[in-house]
């Protein structure tokens, strides 16, 4: 089994930044990508950024410029760097990791953390 959890997360005005982490830890042999994801209240869960394990990255078209997704793989820890936040970005955010768990079994799994709350006020 795999823990992922989420800290960081927060109030703030629009405008501000926030850092979120996300440490990764278990049965863990390879990380293949990271990412993050948010859920509004009444909104679908949608992709907000993931980086594969050699460190490529894509992002959400509305927060492409603002966030910036990077992860340290000798922690299993990927952060997502959140700037010139809007209120529209207030969410749950969860962090996602697809991870493979032995050297002797070349499944992947998806894991999923608890979330953690970003709340932007204007």
């Amino acid at each position: 089994q795999v823990q992922l959890v989420e800290s960081g997360g927060g109030l703030v005005q629009a405008g501000g930044s926030l850092r979120l982490s996300c440490a990764a830890s278990g049965s863990i042999f390879s990380i293949n990508h990271m990412g993050w994801y948010r859920q509004a209240p009444g909104k679908q869960r949608e992709l907000v950024g993931r980086i594969t394990s050699g460190g490529s990255t894509n992002y959400a078209d509305s927060v492409k410029g603002r966030f910036t997704i990077s992860r340290d793989n000798a922690k299993n820890t990927v952060y997502l760097e959140m700037n010139s936040l809007k209120p529209e970005d207030s969410a749950v955010y969860y962090c996602n990791a697809l991870v493979r768990e032995s050297s002797r079994n070349y499944n992947e799994y998806e894991y999923w953390g608890q979330g953690t709350q970003v709340t932007v006020s204007s």
